[in-house]
């Protein structure tokens, strides 16, 4: 198959790994991104990648293809390391390959040419519609995002990053088109896009066929389990390298789990990297870190911060993620100061449509679901754009006690008995994350009134309080909202928070309230905010 001089971008789909009578694959002058592995099982003789933007190493597997071309690439040099102990691939490496070689492969080259004309004809289809998918993706304008500060200041705030700024790749946001509410047209087929859930019309089997239609495509990209290892090993010298021997300047945050490192390498590539405490695997064999990486890499959706990679030496195990810029939710809500400009309305409500896909993900796409345990401000990323992706996901076995990692402000009250943690206490959490983003408040402050400490407590009896509710949203948010929102959103909070979780709302619940709460702003939006935007400066 040639979808060469297509200009595609973005990595390569997982769902390439099902076109197993595949043997001829030219992908060359294009701008994909990251690793090949997701191609190191399929049957190929004629690769070329050249002229891309993909990074690590070309695996051992390939390098035995007769008629393999990679070059103008950003590769690793050196040996790659090996994969984790217990993952194999059904290529085998170049030097096996050849020793098997005999008077069946023109038989067997025969038997499959035939399929691999399909093979190609599925993957021409499946990358066009992942290239018309990122072409449509387009950054919101930065003044939708936040409230603009500076208009009424003449000294000048932290201005958080912007993609454009930065020249970074833009990311897949919850938006099928990542814009502000305010600049969608209700009467848009994208706003189908935005509405439909990830486990709907999703089934938990894997499916063996190589022909999607759009929607199909669509749901692939938004969440299933890759049946492929996409992390990519890294080497301890290159990692202690690349954070100056895991130096305090370089602490991005700490936990129960362990320590998470800001890594930079020479090209500018920056990294997030956890160093899980030592004591977690303490008698334990090497294969429960193999296990760990190769369930939580085969997690994809466009709202969890995904494995790029990983590294276990010498008694380390690191776990690799992107680097988000822009930081936590938490920061952007608790640690910003009085010139900072903070996130408008819709942004927030965006937020946490996002998250709420992402725990729905977890909870109702992952077949077994996937019990998070540890759902804060802090554990959500923003990118560039603003789009929230959940952290510290598929590290459950971790979290033994509740209280030590979430602190009793995001504790549902089950919780005092570890073992009665469920996905509802997961909601709960989840909860307390959407009364940040109504209030601007901790959930635990011992700075307030006694009577305000605890934020569950001091908003359950305020949330079906109309008049109470102008009283409790976020101060910096001046006003500027749309007043027919609050009740709505402060019905999903009550939904959630719920003392007995038999009485909450399911993820799958939450997410359908939210989108109806979407498609209520979305028509009443220029109306709302011509009653709420600024039009004179000088009255502030």
């Amino acid at each position: 198959s040639d979808v060469s001089n297509n200009q595609l971008s973005d990595k390569l789909p997982n769902s390439l790994a099902n076109l197993t009578n595949l043997n001829t694959l030219h992908l060359q002058n294009n701008q994909f991104t990251g690793s090949i592995n997701v191609l190191t099982d399929l049957p190929l003789n004629d690769l070329n990648v050249e002229n891309n933007e993909f990074t690590g190493w070309i695996p051992n597997e390939l390098k035995g293809i007769d008629n393999l071309k990679t070059g103008g690439n950003s590769w690793s040099t050196g040996q790659a390391p090996p994969p984790p102990p217990g993952v194999q691939h059904r290529r085998r490496p170049a030097t096996e390959e050849k020793k098997s070689e005999g008077p069946k492969k023109s038989l067997q080259n025969g038997l499959i040419i035939a399929f691999s004309c399909l093979g190609g004809l599925a993957l021409l289809l499946l990358l066009l519609l992942m290239f018309a998918f990122t072409r449509r993706r387009r950054s919101p304008p930065p003044s939708s995002l936040f409230l603009d500060d500076d208009k009424m200041s003449g000294r000048k705030g932290f201005t958080p990053l912007h993609s454009q700024e930065l020249g970074a790749e833009s990311y897949v946001g919850i938006l099928k088109e990542p814009k502000d509410f305010k600049s969608m047209d209700p009467g848009n087929g994208d706003i189908k896009s935005l509405l439909k859930s990830p486990s709907m019309g999703l089934r938990r089997s894997v499916s063996g066929r190589v022909s999607f239609s759009e929607n199909e495509f669509a749901n692939r990209l938004k969440g299933r389990r890759s049946t492929s290892v996409q992390a990519v090993p890294y080497f301890l010298a290159d990692l202690q390298k690349s954070t100056d021997n895991f130096a305090p300047g370089r602490l991005l945050g700490e936990g129960t789990i362990g320590r998470v490192y800001r890594a930079k390498y020479p090209d500018g590539k920056v990294l997030a990297v956890k160093k899980i405490d030592s004591s977690h695997f303490q008698g334990q064999k090497p294969e429960e870190f193999s296990k760990l990486v190769t369930n939580i890499s085969k997690l994809h959706h466009p709202n969890i911060a995904e494995l790029v990679g990983y590294c276990s030496e010498q008694g380390h195990n690191m776990l690799i993620h992107d680097y988000f810029r822009n930081g936590s939710l938490h920061e952007f809500l608790h640690l910003s100061d009085d010139f900072s400009k903070p996130l408008t309305w819709n942004t927030r409500v965006r937020i946490a449509l996002g998250v709420s896909r992402a725990i729905e993900y977890l909870h109702d796409v992952c077949s077994p679901s996937i019990v998070h345990k540890n759902i804060k401000s802090s554990n959500i990323l923003l990118d560039l754009e603003l789009n929230p992706h959940l952290s510290d996901y598929g590290m459950a076995s971790f979290h033994l006690r509740t209280s030590q990692n979430l602190g009793m402000g995001y504790n549902a009250p089950e919780c005092a008995q570890p073992s009665a943690y469920t996905l509802k206490s997961d909601v709960y959490s989840f909860g307390v994350v959407m009364l940040e983003l109504l209030t601007g408040r901790m959930p635990l402050d011992n700075q307030r009134p006694r009577s305000e400490q605890c934020l569950v407590k001091w908003a359950r009896p305020q949330l079906h309080d109309n008049d109470a509710l102008a009283g409790m949203v976020d101060p910096a948010l001046r006003g500027l909202y749309p007043p027919k929102s609050l009740p709505p959103f402060a019905d999903i909070v009550a939904l959630c928070i719920q003392l007995d979780p038999n009485l909450r709302s399911s993820i799958a619940e939450v997410v359908q309230a939210l989108v109806r709460l979407v498609q209520q702003s979305t028509i009443n939006m220029r109306e709302d905010l011509s009653a709420s935007c600024r039009t004179n400066d000088s009255e502030y």
